[in-house]
């Protein structure tokens, strides 16, 4: 089958005295964010190159399709399908979720406490699903009135994020006439049930207003409470953990300011805490009387502060900042405060008795590297009893019942792996890299404990490196797939995400981006040294910001793999920082730079843009993936990408472009079984790239 092609119009444009040739600008179309709402608007000659490409990718996957259908019953067997979640307990019901083995959703339930009336199903998602007839079905939110009587929930119907806000009265269950278009999908209810906030997005949708809308009338006559003018800010609104206070939170990636108002305030007037300053976030809660604030004012990695609520000018320090340790948020019960931090990636949880102000961790397993949890188990804070929960890379999840007074500890769940599942099998490590300016980059990998390392296994290497997203060493049952195949599975902790606090997140942004490529080479290179691997033994895997990793790198050292996975990645970096009506762009300056104001980084983000540095050279095999859908990484990207690079590239290796053209988002489809079936595909993808073919 021949490689589609694509038009060329030759396209100059000239930024700070550089001039960019793009013989594909002309697919970025002016108006190509009415086609996140109508993909009727998409140019022609795109949709036809897409479809192309679409039929060109399903060929290749011809001969693994019994391949594909093995992993997905392979990945499914690893999943309990009839499965239900701890109940929690509000003030008159128990509300959990269940999933069943004939649905792709999953479904709300709710019982009396005292048990009188039976259990009722208050949201159906494989129902939902079937009334509204789409087929993608993105749930926003599920939220439940104080009062317990309404319950309002937001769908998103073609995976582009504009959500739509529905009531439904649970007493007849039945929706309500008002809907309310074009929001974040949050829904945060007042404590009289009468009204609840929201925020709509704007023209580029981004969510800058925050209105107040009362059951029963017009969306035309909602309050506006909040306005953001600020161009690279956006807002949201929650309730506190003591429930006086609603707190509207402001923020851009870096800078953060914050607002509150008494839940009984009729006049609704923010107050503002305290006055937006440049790379400063702050959050606030209240509790008792006082205001905690968690700030990274002269303290890179948090501490956290208090007040009392009367005299918030005056704070004092309630959990100081520690050398390399970042400090999370609190959990608030009336005796006790739970919190957790991380030092060198690996995270602990604390409990403080607020009488006696002393402090102690609570250990829950004896594996040196895993993911704790702690969350609260009750709406009722007069209790000593919370849950926690311990996986590993090896483990799966388990849940405990803990109580903080005599260090009970009851395992109440643990996540079941139907088709059979042994931890002792496998062996989990925490390597450390040293990248091209010595910094030492974490590895977490886990592979078969009777696993030679011999220099001739295969690995994929997972990465992703921005917004200071952390990536867990959690517990996935489908790696397993891989990974019993004889495939070692990693993450390098790379800079730029917060693995190790934000001294990590800077040294990987900016004019310091780069260092995420360079720490991800550094850990491939490792890895290869230390004979997990070979020079061309590894798989990338990444997607959206670990897209750009992926892409930038495989600009970087090509000869390194045997094939990547940039799902809907972001690799036109240039353009869309250059395009500052992107919903995304005016934020994201803040961590890439603004090259429209700015030579230098114009210069700096010019030399990495995967899309902007593809080479006369080879390339690894690539299946990159996006949607018509995604507001996040417009589907231009990958298509100009996937273009360019079949222009320039020198090897006789598949680079496929697959395009979801409906019922699908920046996550990919919806659904369970739609899940698995994309999983499976990419999972094939890796194994015949790597000649497993079992």
């Amino acid at each position: 089958m021949n490689i589609p092609k694509l038009k060329k119009i030759k396209s100059e444009k000239k930024y700070h005295d550089i001039v960019i040739k793009d013989d594909y600008s002309w697919v970025d179309q002016p108006n190509i964010l009415e086609v996140l709402k109508d993909s009727e608007k998409l140019l022609p000659d795109v949709k036809e190159y897409i479809e192309k490409n679409n039929s060109y990718t399903e060929n290749y996957f011809k001969d693994v399709k019994n391949l594909q259908k093995k992993l997905f019953n392979e990945i499914k067997s690893k999943i309990k399908l009839n499965d239900t979640s701890l109940k929690y307990k509000d003030k008159k019901y128990y509300y959990w979720v269940k999933t069943e083995a004939k649905g792709n959703y999953g479904k709300n339930i709710r019982q009396i406490i005292d048990g009188s009336k039976p259990e009722e199903i208050y949201f159906d998602g494989n129902l939902e699903k079937q009334k509204f007839g789409s087929e993608y079905f993105g749930l926003g939110s599920v939220s439940v009135s104080h009062s317990d009587e309404f319950l309002g929930y937001s769908l998103d119907l073609k995976g582009s994020e504009y959500y739509t806000i529905f009531i439904r009265n649970l007493s007849n269950n039945k929706d309500l006439e008002e809907k309310i278009e074009n929001t974040s999908g949050n829904i945060t209810w007042s404590l009289d049930s009468k009204s609840f906030f929201y925020s709509e997005l704007d023209e580029y949708h981004r969510p800058k207003k925050i209105y107040k809308h009362f059951i029963g009338n017009s969306k035309d006559n909602d309050e506006l409470i909040f306005e953001e003018k600020e161009e690279t800010f956006t807002c949201g609104i929650s309730l506190s953990s003591d429930e006086n206070f609603y707190i509207i939170s402001t923020s851009d990636h870096i800078t953060t300011e914050e607002y509150y108002f008494p839940v009984n305030q009729d006049s609704i007037k923010p107050i503002l805490f305290k006055k937006r300053k440049k790379d400063i976030r702050y959050s606030i809660d209240a509790w008792k009387g006082y205001f905690y604030v968690h700030t990274n004012e002269n303290a890179r990695d948090y501490k956290i502060l208090r007040c009392k609520i009367n005299t918030p000018e005056i704070l004092e320090e309630f959990i100081s900042k520690k050398k390399e340790t970042v400090i999370s948020g609190l959990e608030f019960l009336d005796e006790f405060i739970v919190r957790s931090e991380k030092s060198d990636g690996i995270p602990k949880i604390f409990v403080r008795n607020i009488k006696t102000n002393i402090e102690e961790e609570i250990k829950i397993s004896n594996e040196a590297i895993g993911v704790p949890g702690a969350a609260l188990m009750q709406k009722d804070t007069n209790t000593s009893k919370i849950r926690v929960s311990w996986e590993s890379m090896a483990t799966p999840g388990r849940i405990y019942e803990y109580d903080i007074i005599t260090k009970e500890k009851k395992l109440v769940k643990e996540i079941e792996i139907p088709s059979g599942h042994d931890p002792n099998k496998y062996v989990v490590k925490r390597l450390k890299a040293k990248s091209h300016d010595g910094r030492l980059v974490p590895i977490s990998l886990i592979k078969l404990k009777n696993q030679k390392q011999d220099g001739k296994n295969k690995v994929l290497l997972y990465a992703y490196g921005a917004y200071k997203h952390s990536i867990s060493p959690s517990f996935s049952a489908s790696r397993f797939c891989l990974i019993d195949r004889g495939i070692m599975f990693a993450i390098a902790h790379v800079r730029g995400g917060g693995d190790l606090g934000d001294v990590w997140h800077e040294e990987g942004k900016k004019k310091l981006k780069k260092n995420t490529f360079l720490d991800y080479v550094a850990c491939a290179k490792y890895l290869i040294e230390q004979q997990y691997t070979y020079k061309g033994g590894i798989c990338f895997y990444g997607g959206s910001a670990g897209g750009l990793t992926g892409g930038a790198v495989a600009n970087i050292a090509p000869e390194l793999f045997f094939s990547m996975l940039l799902l809907v990645p972001f690799v036109d970096t240039m353009t869309t920082m250059l395009n500052e009506k992107l919903p995304l762009t005016p934020s994201e300056w803040e961590l890439w730079g603004n090259p429209i104001k700015n030579k230098e980084y114009f210069e700096y983000i010019l030399s990495y843009s995967p899309y902007d540095n593809i080479e006369n050279k080879k390339y690894p095999s690539m299946l990159i993936t996006t949607s018509l859908f995604d507001n996040r990484v417009l589907y231009s990207e990958p298509v100009k990408y996937v273009t360019k690079l079949r222009d320039l590239k020198t090897d006789e290796n598949y680079q496929l472009l697959k395009c979801k053209m409906e019922a699908a988002g920046h996550g990919g489809m919806s659904g369970r079984d739609n899940s698995i079936t994309e999983l499976a595909e990419e999972y094939s993808f890796i194994l015949k790239t790597a000649k497993i073919n079992k």
